[in-house]
């Protein structure tokens, strides 16, 4: 099956929710390769690759988020995958 990457956005209350760490978990569960950190101005940032189906379920779950978080916006950018290995959080 083709790989696809999403580069994601997810602004509103979505740092100090543990969404980096419920965005790990479901990427390794799904079998996503990639990462997520959190921005300066408040917002995080994810990138995803992996089977179409498996990225966008990833990228669905983004609209909610753990539910300790408040998902206002989320910006979904479909790019070409760069052979992303493992999924992990950057600092």
């Amino acid at each position: 099956m083709d790989r696809v990457r999403a580069h994601v956005l997810i602004a509103g209350h979505v740092q100090g929710v543990n969404f980096r760490a419920y965005t790990r978990d479901r990427a390794r569960q799904a079998g996503v390769d990639g990462w997520v950190r959190n921005l300066s101005d408040g917002r995080v940032e994810a990138i995803f690759e992996g089977t179409r189906p498996a990225v966008q379920r990833l990228v669905s779950w983004c609209y909610s988020g753990p539910t300790s978080a408040r998902v206002d916006r989320v910006e979904v950018e479909w790019e070409e995958p760069s052979g992303e290995d493992g999924f992990g959080i950057l600092w």
